[in-house]
């Protein structure tokens, strides 16, 4: 054959690969609801500098994402500006009675991060998938106001991010499961649109956390926050901050524990942490979340990696003859698996047992 010819068979049979990859991921039903949204997959893109510009929404919304979460805005960030405007609403008001009158009421001010809520205007103009904006805080405080601006910019959902450290000895753990509590209680108050929570798993009963968020007024519960640990410089004597991708093993501790709630709570769950492949995305559904979110993978390799989850997602469901993920969620949940212990201290025991010599 000719090599122009093998060049044109070539091209026609790659076009006929795609073609087939097309009408595969149109015959497999991949919808899923979260947070009483409507998804098209269950892939949904999680906080990352990927998602920091309406472009980068626009590039996953495009990769195959079915929902992106913002990154977070952070507490500190809106407590910081409201320090600044506030020193220089009162800067120089003790020399000059008449000072005052130089400045407008602080009602005319535009407090706050407002590029943060201008990425959310951005981002629901230019694309159809859902956004999720996020909040990173742990106290009640005037950020409860911000989470109203974000529903009025648009926002979809609110995701919680709860990120707190306890190192005074004397706060108990009761205080801090309570502080979690009246934040989500408080930003319940504050919008109408869905809430969803992102929690740790450093809790002594994770379950009663997870009932008593719920009962607060969260939709949904991200299982988990990573817990980010700084590392030493020993050449500076310096703390530094220490930030390392997420891997497949790191999907084992939400993956148990959505297995365990699965099915006890009015909530959804989403598995967040160590989703690389579409066997993680599957476990997941197994376990019985509604969604995972992924980032480290999206960061490593770009979000065209995407598409190809989800094409092999595709591939696997039509091998085990499943018509939608609807049909496995939950299917290796606690409460379906024979050997229920499998998840508790059993598993513990046989797990140790099981190493050989």
């Amino acid at each position: 054959m000719p090599p122009n010819c093998q060049c044109a068979a070539h091209s026609v049979q790659q076009g006929r690969r795609a073609h087939l990859a097309g009408e595969l991921i149109k015959a497999m039903n991949l919808e899923t609801t979260y947070l009483g949204l409507k998804l098209k997959n269950p892939i949904v893109a999680a906080a990352s500098p990927l998602s920091a510009s309406v472009d980068g929404v626009k590039r996953l919304e495009d990769a195959g994402a079915s929902a992106v979460v913002l990154p977070s805005l952070f507490e500190e960030q809106i407590q910081a500006e409201s320090q600044e405007l506030d020193y220089y609403l009162s800067y120089g008001t003790e020399s000059n009675a008449e000072a005052l009158d130089f400045f407008p009421e602080a009602a005319e001010y535009r407090v706050g991060p407002t590029d943060y809520l201008n990425l959310i205007r951005g981002a629901k103009e230019s694309v159809e998938i859902p956004v999720i904006a996020s909040m990173n805080g742990v106290s009640r405080g005037g950020w409860m106001r911000y989470a109203k601006l974000m529903e009025q910019a648009g926002a979809d959902a609110l995701e919680l991010n709860v990120y707190f450290v306890a190192t005074d000895p004397t706060l108990s753990g009761a205080e801090v499961e309570m502080m979690y509590q009246e934040s989500v209680r408080a930003v319940r108050e504050s919008v109408s649109i869905p809430l969803s929570v992102k929690i740790g798993p450093f809790f002594s009963s994770l379950p009663y956390v997870a009932r008593s968020l719920s009962k607060a007024g969260a939709d949904g519960l991200v299982l988990f926050n990573r817990f980010y640990q700084p590392d030493l410089d020993l050449d500076k004597l310096e703390v530094i901050p220490n930030l390392q991708l997420s891997t497949p093993s790191d999907l084992r501790l939400p993956l148990r524990w959505i297995a365990i709630l699965y099915g006890r709570l009015a909530v959804d769950l989403a598995l967040s942490g160590g989703v690389h492949s579409h066997l993680d995305v599957l476990k997941g559904l197994m376990s019985g979340a509604s969604v995972t979110q992924i980032a480290s993978e999206l960061l490593a390799n770009g979000p065209g990696r995407i598409g190809e989850i989800l094409t092999s997602l595709n591939a696997w469901l039509d091998e085990f003859e499943y018509e939608s993920i609807i049909q496995l969620r939950g299917s290796m949940s606690q409460r379906n698996v024979a050997e229920t212990a499998a998840y508790e201290r059993a598993n513990y025991m046989k797990v140790l047992n099981s190493y050989k010599l």
